[in-house]
């Protein structure tokens, strides 16, 4: 499986982005998704997940009400939808893929496969 991270940029505070990743193989519709960020100098932490059936969701609390993680199986891409963007969330964005046999969920899950990254800079 090969994700492709997409949709980056530099944005003003306030403003939006959507990110996108394309993932490669047959059984994306069974993946659990999640999107992660690392800032310069911390550790990368999971920012939203979405389940295989795309029922579920979880948010970060510094995302809550700002962002939206979305999903098309058609298409074998997950969005995240970033609204409202505070020079806070700069950091580089990476999409994971949580493949049968999926373990844990959200923050906890083991996830399988990473795409490259995409640099997300929110100016002041």
């Amino acid at each position: 499986v090969q994700l492709q991270a997409s949709g980056g940029g530099l944005v003003q505070a306030g403003g939006s982005l959507r990110l996108s990743c394309a993932a490669s193989g047959r059984t994306f519709s069974n993946y659990n998704m999640g999107w992660f960020r690392q800032a310069p100098g911390k550790e990368r932490t999971v920012v939203a997940a979405i389940n295989w059936r795309g029922g579920t969701t979880y948010y970060a609390d510094s995302v809550k009400g700002r962002f939206t993680i979305s999903r098309d199986d058609a298409k074998n891409t997950v969005y995240l939808q970033m609204n409202s963007l505070k020079p806070e969330d700069t950091a580089v964005y990476y999409c994971a893929a949580d493949a049968p046999p999926l373990r844990g969920w959200g923050p906890l899950a083991v996830y399988d496969y990473w795409g490259q990254g995409t640099q997300v800079t929110v100016s002041s």
